[in-house]
């Protein structure tokens, strides 16, 4: 019992000699520290003051739990209405998403055939109905088969903008609308007299400018003018115009037809092709009419 005391003793006595030699130390490099940094210390203390001060400012300025409690502004919505899905976004089935993901194309609201004819149609618009002879003397560009191509693209990529809000048969006629330009490049060079090898590159090269102009032009349009007009300098003007008054002119052309174009009625669109497009130069380019809906037979033909 008495082994058992000496020890606690002994036990008590090592505890305090650690503290006091701790202390000792903590106080030795404190001075020590603010003998190195004489102004510190004092910067210490007012900073130790003004937190205290703060400290009890908050205490005393601190509202209740009854005086932050908020009230939560929610939007009530009945769960009995179903949203309408956008042809973009319309549901399909199982069986469906099998054959598209093999590459194939499931069954779609129109005929294949009827949507196929359309796409046609509409690539014509796109050639027949433009003064091309206007885009190059207002715009300054070569007339060359290029010159072309690129004022071509731009109609093409706008068609493509619109149909592609028609869901999943918007998304099938357009591929048609790109077959068929590639199809009329091909037959304008062999008219033109292009050997085959030049025509293979310079189909090449042209793919290489549709999808790359297509990308600037999707950005363009879903930005401002400033995004959009330099697109349009890169790829319509192939980065050679010092006129501001020919980029104006164009972010103006391609808003309006933009425009015109989600105007007129998708199914119109699907099952006709038909597209009549604005001038480039006029009046007043704000004033978008729609116009009277095409007339087609019972076959959508």
């Amino acid at each position: 019992m008495a082994a058992l005391v000496r020890l606690g003793t002994a036990q008590v006595r090592l505890s305090s000699h650690i503290a006091a030699c701790s202390a000792i130390q903590h106080n030795t490099a404190q001075n020590l520290w603010h003998r190195s940094c004489p102004n510190t210390k004092k910067n210490f203390c007012t900073f130790s003051t003004r937190l205290k001060d703060e400290q009890k400012g908050l205490l005393l300025h601190t509202p209740t739990w009854e005086q932050t409690w908020k009230t939560l502004h929610t939007t009530q919505r009945n769960s009995n209405t179903k949203d309408e899905l956008r042809p973009s976004e319309e549901e399909v089935g199982t069986f469906t998403k099998i054959i598209e993901a093999m590459g194939f194309t499931g069954p779609l609201k129109y005929n294949k055939w009827k949507i196929k004819i359309a796409a046609l149609r509409m690539y014509t618009c796109c050639v027949e109905r433009i003064d091309y002879d206007e885009f190059f003397d207002k715009c300054s560009l070569p007339d060359t088969l290029n010159s072309w191509f690129l004022v071509t693209q731009l109609h093409v990529w706008m068609c493509m903008v619109r149909m592609k809000q028609e869901g999943r048969a918007g998304k099938y006629m357009c591929r048609f609308i790109v077959y068929s330009m590639w199809e009329d490049v091909e037959q304008r060079g062999k008219v033109m007299g292009i050997d085959s090898v030049t025509m293979k590159n310079t189909m090449k090269a042209l793919t290489e400018i549709f999808y790359a102009s297509v990308f600037g032009y999707d950005e363009g349009i879903i930005s401002d003018d400033r995004i959009l007009s330099a697109a349009l300098w890169r790829n319509l003007f192939n980065m050679k115009c010092d006129d501001p008054r020919q980029l104006e002119l164009m972010v103006e052309y391609v808003r309006k037809q933009m425009q015109f174009l989600d105007s007129l009625n998708g199914e119109d669109l699907l099952l006709t092709g038909e597209v009549a497009w604005r001038p480039l130069v006029e009046t007043d380019p704000q004033s978008i009419l729609k116009p009277a809906p095409p007339t087609y037979n019972d076959e959508g033909l």
